[in-house]
């Protein structure tokens, strides 16, 4: 039992909960939260703990860091109503024993209610005008047998404020109203009924029409509770937020009346019971309706964020992990009309060799003096990739480069790469301290070179928000965006690895156990000393620890070092074991790095001891085999047609090749080059029905389609993969 704020925080509990939710043993459950509690960080349980864990996936280990949260804060909040009930004076064993075994936020919340500081109410004032032995003496419902005057004179005081016996019982009416509102058995049956059978309906605010035509498919709609896509809501919350439209909870009132009626009016005898049934009727318009209302679009507004953050987080990583189109010479083209084009030369480590300016689009269209600067750069640095970002002017651009490559009698590559984010990255304070000399715009030619060449290196230097994977990004919960966004950062460079002699402070700052600051110390340590040779060497870092140590050194990666190892996946705590491999086969262990049949030959049984498992050595011979392996799929570039550079260029049925953009629940997004990406809904990615786009494409695919309709004035392409040969 962990003591938590004075309230018992019953660890067990919440373990054997956590495991039947997510269908893993305890002894996982528990091994992960002490690993967790002991400093270490999911990757590095995820590949370097499998024994502890049993093998425990990274998405695995999330939940149930997550699980054992919100379990925590629970009991924190428990303690905290708990204090609260107790300084009231009224905190009673059964009351202690229900919040103390409740598993469920909201239950808590309900159980708190009637004792929860308020402001100022009808009901509050009425208590304090003296009426609450006339509300008792109404929710007691007991047959007076006597004139309903006598019950209500007594309460008559103009000095208070009640100047006759109507005054007096619509009062203690108010405080009536108040009790049932809080009741936990009602409000728990209606908050079901209201998930389960209400509809959410948004509707135009008036005076609004004319400038909420891009929320006019919601002008007038209903949707189930318990069913309504996580995009449509969110639209519906975003028209609402800008001032369009009302979103609000439909019920079937009278039959939510006749229920109430019949939990709270029991003796139709009383003298006041038509009072009663008017003040039901009031409770629920006034008090219960609402409160309801905000837990169902409060609910429905987590499940939306929920579904639109993973879309992102999916997206995100797929985008991470681009195919790399690797060390190569590269030409990063930032096209523009009016300015120019900013041209710019990195080497295969992404080091700036050269940069310029072209003009080979309007006005200037000097295409003779940009196609002969442009030739000279490819030749003299003897480039292989050109990367064009696709903003303004790329397509213009993009033809224009396609002609200078035919010209010339050299084997490189052009590829269109995604701006999103560039913009920000050029202007921040961390490219100006990457390149201080060097123009915003030609900070962002050199982004778009390095994000052909490695996407992840890039990318990780901008916010995850701005990349453009998302879907209504800006409306979800801004925390948990964050959260899971950061959390799929370190996930994919951890999956990667990092070359420690060659990566960025951004780079390094996402490996496990390193963040932002311990990054520059690395940074600064290389520039002032030189490269690592070892991993060992990193220990050299002022206050890189053991703790830190232990955390990253298996995803750093150091090439052609002192340690061949050391370019591998393999932790330097297992390296004993690939010694102790080596000398059953009587080789050294440099000839196990990278020899497949050797690593083929061993027999993992015979190397598991006190240390490691079955599962790191299985780790540790597949790493043998392939060190260093990139996870990341072979990189492919796009082929957009020469014959389509604006929306006015594409005809219906006309088949084409593009690049997927983004994924959503309802379809997904296609650049095909026309300055407009194209919508696949869900029901044309394929033949038969699809329940996630995500299972079908993910972004950074290149994809066959055909166009099913041009909207030409909304600038809106509809677009369909089935019957499309690939």
């Amino acid at each position: 039992m962990d003591e938590n704020h004075g309230v018992a925080f019953d660890l067990e509990h919440s373990l054997g909960t956590i495991a039947g939710t997510l269908g893993v043993a305890v002894r996982q459950v528990r091994a992960t939260v002490e690993l967790l509690d002991a400093g270490n960080t999911i990757p590095f349980i995820a590949r370097y703990r499998k024994e502890a864990t049993g093998s425990l996936d990274e998405t695995a280990l999330r939940a149930i860091e997550d699980a054992i949260g919100k379990a925590r804060e629970l009991a924190e909040r428990k303690a905290t109503v708990l204090k609260t009930i107790d300084g009231q004076g009224m905190l009673t064993p059964e009351l202690r024993r229900q919040i103390e075994a409740c598993d469920d936020k909201q239950a808590l919340e309900d159980l708190y209610l009637p004792f929860k500081p308020k402001r100022r109410t009808r009901a509050t004032i009425a208590r304090e005008r003296g009426l609450q032995p006339l509300a008792d003496l109404l929710l007691r419902q007991e047959t007076l047998r006597r004139r309903p005057g006598d019950a209500l004179q007594p309460f008559v005081n103009p000095a208070l404020e009640i100047p006759d016996e109507a005054a007096a019982l619509q009062g203690a009416c108010d405080i009536v109203a108040e009790a049932w509102s809080e009741d936990i058995s009602a409000r728990r049956w209606l908050t079901d009924y209201a998930s389960a059978r209400g509809q959410i309906v948004s509707q135009l605010k008036r005076g609004k029409r004319e400038d909420a035509a891009k929320f006019e498919t919601y002008f007038d709609r209903k949707e189930s509770a318990k069913g309504i896509p996580s995009h449509r809501f969110l639209a519906m919350k975003r028209g609402e937020a800008e001032g369009f439209l009302n979103v609000t909870l439909l019920l079937d009132d009278a039959f939510v009346v006749r229920n109430l009626r019949s939990r709270f009016v029991r003796n139709p005898q009383f003298e006041f019971h038509a009072d009663l049934l008017t003040t039901v009727d009031d409770c629920y318009e006034r008090l219960l309706h609402p409160a309801i209302e905000s837990i169902v679009l409060q609910t429905a507004k987590e499940k939306a964020d929920a579904e639109a953050i993973e879309v992102f987080a999916k997206n995100l990583r797929e985008l991470l992990l681009a195919a790399p189109a690797g060390p190569q010479v590269t030409v990063g083209i930032d096209p523009g009309f009016r300015t120019g084009c900013k041209v710019a030369v990195v080497d295969g480590t992404g080091k700036i060799l050269t940069h310029t300016a072209i003009y080979p689009t309007p006005p200037r269209s000097d295409t003779v003096g940009a196609a002969k600067t442009l030739s000279e750069l490819i030749e003299t640095y003897d480039a292989k990739l050109i990367a064009i970002g696709n903003g303004t002017a790329s397509r213009e651009t993009d033809a224009f480069v396609a002609g200078v490559l035919k010209s010339l009698e050299r084997d490189v590559t052009k590829v269109m790469v995604s701006e999103s984010g560039a913009s920000i990255y050029s202007a921040s304070e961390l490219a100006a301290k990457e390149y201080p000399d060097l123009d915003v715009t030609v900070r962002g030619a050199i982004s778009i070179a390095h994000r052909l060449q490695d996407p992840l290196a890039e990318l990780v230097k901008i916010d995850p928000k701005s990349i453009g994977v998302g879907q209504y990004q800006h409306d979800v919960n801004q925390t948990l965006l964050r959260k899971c966004l950061e959390r799929e950062v370190e996930s994919c460079v951890n999956s990667v690895g990092v070359d420690v002699n060659m990566a960025s402070a951004p780079l390094l700052a996402q490996v496990a156990g390193i963040g932002p600051k311990l990054a520059e110390r690395i940074v600064e340590h290389r520039n002032e000393h030189g490269r690592f040779e070892s991993r060992g060497r990193l220990m050299d870092v002022p206050k890189l620890g053991k703790k830190a140590y232990e955390q990253a050194a298996g995803f750093l990666r150091i090439s052609n070092g002192s340690q061949p190892l050391d370019a591998s996946a393999v932790h330097p705590e297992a390296y004993y074991v690939v010694e102790k491999m080596a000398a059953a086969l009587k080789v050294p262990p440099a000839k196990l790095v990278g020899n497949a049949a050797l690593a083929k030959s061993l027999e993992p049984q015979r190397f598991i001891d006190d240390k490691v498992g079955l599962p790191t050595v299985l780790d540790i011979l597949e790493e043998l085999s392939k060190p260093g392996r990139d996870p990341r799929r072979e990189f492919k570039a796009a082929k957009f047609s020469e014959a389509v550079n604006d929306l006015k260029d594409l005809t219906v049925n006309m088949v084409l090749e593009g690049v997927v953009t983004n994924v959503t629940k309802f379809g997904a997004f296609v650049d095909l080059g026309v300055h407009q990406d194209g919508l696949i809904h869900v029901s044309q990615l394929k033949d038969g029905f699809v329940q996630d786009p995500g299972d079908v494409v993910s972004v950074g695919d290149v994809v066959r389609v055909k166009v099913l309709e041009i909207d030409v004035e909304r600038r809106r392409i509809a677009l369909s993969r089935k019957q499309v040969t690939t």
